[in-house]
């Protein structure tokens, strides 16, 4: 396109009224472009700090919510063991049918009362109701059998038993303990003759849900709604039922005769890894968008889900984009009058800025020559002074790196000791709770002595929590720098202590083949543990699910100083491994557990104590850790060698 320029009173040329419009249309595209722009902008940063906020409230409510399920349902985990010990309910259940059972009625139903259950009930031998506290009610269980449920089969072999699902009878949900009776128990071979059952509504506990400005809801296994904060969602199924699966639900008797519905949800994105955008295709819950977020509740085998409505975040993003296009509009306006009142100015400016052109040209090169010269020097030398701090700086965090990942590995040890630590603590608790309650039933019947017993059994267990506080906080305190001389049996036995609850529930045999005389070692006793800590904790690891675990710990001295060997009859090291299993960040475990730090600081920790660390697999089976440590002398030879001198 050819311009033309036309000459105007004063001599200077402007652009063609064409090349104006054409201007004016690209500035206007440009501005309606920005506007449009700036309002997604500020839609989208809106939209991602509310989905951020609404993420971190639903993460703590359904934290705080899945305690209160949990401690709410483990506060009565104790109650069936205990009423299993009572005389009455053993001396019924030796002959019920030459004894009243209503002195037995009554006593579960005071049991029931005091304790806040539903119900409480007693079944013989082959699975029958015999004693109940509902025994005066239509509905009542005295003379069903429930030998069908698994909580009678799992205390009728000897162990706690646990259960959830509607009643038979009262058609209520509800989660049942048990606990199994014995006439004799002192026999190793005596079986149950009864088992005493529990049974908890939930209905407490969705009731507070209903408070909350969330849904909240659990599944089972089945992914069954089993409780909801709204009731038409309880009963449905998370996702469609095929008709096996329907079937095979209906012969548990788990939900009774129940359609189990689909619920209706609907996923439409994925928001991390237990997040997701979701909505109703009908029910009470649909036309709106939710975010919803899960957590498993292992004790019980469940996930908890919240929901949160997404119209607030849908609220904030339309705010800030009206606010967004608003402040743009201003400053766009504000702009075309500043630029209008610049324009004016210049124009009126032009000769006398032509006549000082050429000076002050010259003069601002000058000035911008040395400036930049000037700018460069002082930049060098910043750099080179930033250089030099960052120097002394690596070298200060070199020098701390070594203790912080050493102590952040042991505190990861830590965490995954705290579930057998908090299952030594739940025991001790639940009974200092029934302890405490009788003591307060004895002094209000005045047997002082009873209640002197019973406070004596909650200082004995309140001592034994101490002990298990004392070894956390052993093993979590940093280490020193300096070496001295460590009893190595000791750093075994202290190590075998953290592991006490996790050997014991899963059945691993632990031989321990160390001398009578102690083993004295060069080295740091708090970092000597957290290699035999880690180690011990792989081996257990290798051997889940092994059939007849079994730990082997054995100490020396040999003429290179003392070597201990940690042992596993897991599936052992693959072969490519062996030359690979001390380099950072090298694991075989799935992703998320585990970063593979684990065996090169302990690698490390034994080079800085002047020892080594090595991985083989025995002849036998299983995977083996050799540490060596530079012998000490027993202390005290020194001083007896001097005096002899």
């Amino acid at each position: 396109m050819r311009l033309e320029r036309h000459a105007t009173s004063t001599g200077r040329l402007s652009p063609s009224p064409a090349l104006s419009r054409c201007w004016r249309l690209a500035w206007l595209i440009l501005l309606t472009f920005g506007l449009l722009a700036s309002m997604w902008q500020a839609s989208d940063i809106a939209r991602e700090r509310a989905l951020a906020e609404l993420k971190e409230d639903a993460e703590n409510e359904l934290r705080l919510s899945a305690a209160n399920l949990n401690g709410y349902l483990l506060r009565f985990d104790y109650l069936p063991q205990m009423l299993a010990t009572r005389e009455g309910v053993r001396r019924f259940l030796s002959s019920p049918h030459s004894q009243d059972p209503m002195a037995l009625n009554l006593l579960l139903d005071r049991f029931r009362f005091t304790s806040g259950v539903s119900d409480v009930y007693l079944l013989d031998k082959e699975g029958t109701t015999i004693a109940a506290s509902n025994w005066h009610r239509p509905n009542t269980f005295i003379g069903h059998n429930y030998a069908f449920r698994s909580y009678y089969t799992q205390a009728i072999s000897g162990r706690q038993g646990r259960f959830y699902g509607l009643g038979t009878q009262s058609l209520e949900r509800g989660y049942f303990f048990s606990a199994p009776v014995w006439l004799d128990d002192t026999s190793p071979d005596a079986t149950p003759d009864g088992v005493i059952v529990v049974k908890v509504l939930l209905d407490e506990v969705e009731q507070s849900w209903a408070e909350q400005d969330a849904e909240l809801f659990v599944t089972d296994r089945d992914a069954i709604i089993f409780m909801a904060s709204r009731p038409e969602l309880r009963m449905s199924a998370l996702n469609a039922l095929s008709a096996t699966e329907r079937e095979a639900l209906r012969r548990t008797q788990r939900y009774a005769m129940e359609p189990l519905a689909y619920s209706g949800i609907v996923v439409e994105a994925d928001q991390g890894p237990s997040g997701q955008m979701v909505r109703f295709e009908h029910g009470p819950l649909s036309g709106e968008r939710y975010f919803r977020q899960t957590r498993s509740l292992v004790e019980f085998g469940w996930q908890m889900h919240i929901l949160k409505s997404l119209a607030p975040v849908i609220s904030a993003q339309w705010m800030a984009a009206l606010m967004a296009g608003g402040l743009y509009g201003i400053v766009a306006l504000g702009g075309g009058i500043g630029w209008q009142r610049r324009r004016l100015r210049r124009e009126r400016e032009a000769f006398a800025e032509r006549e000082r052109q050429t000076l002050a040209r010259v003069r601002d090169e000058l000035e911008i020559s040395v400036e930049r010269r000037t700018h460069d020097l002082t930049a060098s030398n910043q750099l080179l002074s930033a250089e030099i701090d960052e120097r002394r700086r690596a070298e200060t965090n070199l020098r701390q790196t070594q203790d912080e990942l050493i102590q952040a590995a042991k505190l990861a040890v830590l965490g995954q000791l705290a579930a057998g630590i908090n299952h030594e603590l739940n025991q001790p608790l639940a009974a200092i709770r029934a302890y405490a309650e009788n003591a307060r039933r004895f002094i209000e019947l005045a047997r002082v002595d009873q209640a002197d017993a019973n406070l004596a059994q909650i200082v004995e267990l309140t001592e034994r929590m101490a002990d298990i506080s004392a070894q956390l906080r052993q093993f979590s305190r940093k280490s020193s720098e300096r070496h001295e001389s460590i009893a190595v049996q000791a750093c075994i036995h202290y190590a075998l202590r953290l592991f006490h609850s996790r050997l014991r529930d899963e059945r691993i045999e632990v031989i321990e083949r160390l001398p009578n005389e102690p083993l004295w070692a060069i080295g740091d006793l708090v970092r000597l543990e957290q290699v035999l800590v880690n180690l011990i904790g792989n081996a257990l690891a290798a051997m889940k699910e092994r059939p007849a675990p079994t730990l082997t710990l054995s100490a020396a001295r040999d003429a290179g100083g003392v070597v201990i060997h940690v042992q596993d009859t897991g599936p052992g090291i693959v072969e490519e491994h062996l030359t690979r299993i001390f380099e950072p960040f090298f694991t075989t475990k799935a992703p998320g557990k585990g970063l593979g730090l684990g065996l090169s600081i302990s690698s490390r920790i034994m080079d800085d104590l002047g020892g080594t660390l090595t991985a083989t697999n025995a002849p036998e089976g299983g995977a083996r850790f050799t540490l060596t440590l530079p012998a000490a002398v027993p202390p005290g030879t020194d001083s007896l060698e001097s005096r002899h001198a």
